[in-house]
């Protein structure tokens, strides 16, 4: 098992990423998708999140089985100013063939030790509600749930709970964590 940072990914890459994502959608996989994409639809996504990872914005993992693609993940640092510090933790998959490989622990771990050498804070991801074997893979790594909206994700006609987790990774020395306590930038007083 071989873990891989890409930052670029050559026509062979693509196609195994693709192949990865194409199979887990059609086995049924809650990664985004409604149908399985096509190859055009992955390659402009990946092309995007490359970009991205060249800015230091971003980082795209993939796992290689015996030389052939069988899991990815990624995060993305926040797009504005004050969400600079965290990022969040997105499209992570394994090939149905792999499943029970613990490539999914493997790719998260490895986010996780990225984000923070990348001075990330904060990681953020979401998760649908009935998807459990994912939410207590998270929980084992040390995420938390912050939030739950009911019913949220829509597929056809079924809806599902979108959970949001987090997980923090170290604040840098002198950091003022002020939680909710009134006062600051941005702060308004209670209205009775």
């Amino acid at each position: 098992m071989t873990l891989l940072w890409l930052s670029e990914a050559d026509d062979h890459l693509r196609a195994e990423i693709h192949a990865v994502v194409h199979e887990v959608v059609a086995a049924g996989g809650a990664v985004g998708y409604h149908s399985p994409p096509s190859f055009e639809r992955i390659s402009t996504w990946l092309d995007g999140v490359l970009k991205q990872v060249r800015d230091g914005d971003a980082a795209f993992c993939a796992v290689e089985v015996d030389g052939v693609v069988r899991a990815v993940g990624l995060w993305r640092r926040g797009s504005t100013a004050v969400f600079q510090h965290r990022a969040e933790v997105q499209q992570i998959m394994a090939h149905p063939s792999a499943r029970g490989l613990g490539l999914g622990k493997r790719v998260v771990e490895g986010l996780i030790d990225h984000a923070r050498s990348a001075g990330i804070e904060i990681l953020m991801l979401g998760v649908r509600g009935n998807n459990h074997g994912a939410i207590e893979l998270y929980e084992r790594l040390g995420f938390r749930e912050c939030g739950r909206m009911p019913n949220a994700i829509a597929v056809g006609a079924e809806r599902w709970d979108d959970v949001w987790m987090y997980l923090p990774l170290g604040y840098p020395e002198g950091t003022s964590l002020n939680g909710a306590a009134a006062g600051g930038l941005g702060s308004s007083p209670r209205r009775a």
